[in-house]
């Protein structure tokens, strides 16, 4: 992976890849550690000149979009009419990263598009992206787009790559050695809304005893990267089931994710919700040997399953055909 995106002339054609939070969702909006990773699974973009702005050969331009209008008023504003075609294999709306995926992939290739970025720039920039679309949230899941491989957000300066701010709020965020795992992400078929589920989990952190749950949060994603970064499979999993148990507490639950979550656990280490909540997508890690078996329990249970890997691939662009846009 080069630090740079370089300039390029338009057509330009960007890729980049979800992510799945591991530990510490919600309470890093609050200053408390996180763990997630890239994710496998990607979205790719192609942006050419148009004779009028739209996404997806939509009518209506960028309106129905809220990420595309952020991105066009951030990171293109008069650059001229785009057509922009978009591509993913992240289910939408499921806790997997496919808006900071769609965000990274799109932030790339515009700043290609004007003169070309580094991968710092481009971090902030995605966020700022993704956070002028949903008003909340924190750093860490367009930062793991960006970068790929495995981040922190907020856990100190061991391996630092860069700093996200907006306003007075910085996030550190740093990287962390992937321990070679097979994980288990399956999607329970109910979308989540980050925005509403964030909302929600500020009012439960700042009523009584919410200072309590947030020390008890920061703990665990602590103690949980700790875990991951030296390969302990069984403490990983003890710190995922308590994870939930606090996920649970304030409330971003799920019916269908508490289904989930049963039917993974005889081939499971630990499991939890990933993401926002309140619906989306849970993680599991495999007992070792078991991945298969836990993706298959994942199905019968009626979740959309796949077996993923970190991957060290951040955005980046794509060589499209020399007659392509032309």
């Amino acid at each position: 992976m080069t630090d740079e995106i370089p300039a390029r002339d338009l057509p330009v054609s960007a890729r980049a890849p979800g992510k799945c939070i591991v530990f510490g969702e919600h309470a890093v909006v609050r200053g408390a550690p996180e763990l997630l990773f890239a994710l496998d699974l990607e979205a790719q973009v192609v942006v050419r000149r148009s004779e009028r702005t739209v996404l997806n050969a939509e009518p209506e331009g960028a309106e129905p979009n809220p990420y595309f209008r952020s991105a066009l008023d951030l990171a293109w504003r008069g650059g001229g009419p785009i057509a922009v075609r978009s591509v993913t294999r992240l289910p939408r709306a499921a806790g997997l990263g496919s808006s900071a995926a769609f965000v990274a992939a799109l932030a790339a290739a515009l700043a290609s598009a004007t003169g070309g970025t580094d991968r710092a720039a481009l971090a902030q920039r995605a966020f700022e992206i993704e956070r002028g679309a949903q008003g909340v949230g924190s750093p860490g899941d367009t930062s793991a787009s960006v970068a790929g491989g495995y981040l922190t957000v907020n856990a100190g300066s061991s391996g630092r790559l860069w700093e996200v701010a907006r306003g007075e709020d910085r996030w550190t965020i740093g990287r962390v050695d992937d321990p070679g795992w097979v994980w288990a992400v399956a999607y329970t078929g109910v979308p989540r809304s980050t925005a509403d589920a964030v909302r929600a989990v500020a009012a439960r952190f700042g009523s009584d005893g919410g200072g309590r749950l947030l020390e008890e949060f920061r703990r665990v994603a602590s103690e949980g990267i700790d875990a991951v970064g030296r390969g302990d499979r069984e403490a990983t999993g003890r710190l995922l089931t308590r994870n939930q148990e606090l996920l649970r507490e304030v409330g971003v639950s799920h019916p269908r994710i508490e289904e989930l979550l049963r039917a993974a656990e005889p081939a499971a280490e630990g499991a939890k919700l990933t993401g926002a909540g309140a619906g989306g997508s849970i993680v599991a890690l495999p007992k070792a040997g078991r991945e298969t078996e836990l993706v298959r329990r994942l199905a019968r249970a009626g979740g959309l399953p796949f077996a993923v890997r970190g991957t060290p691939a951040g955005a980046s662009l794509v060589d499209l055909p020399a007659s392509a846009g032309r």
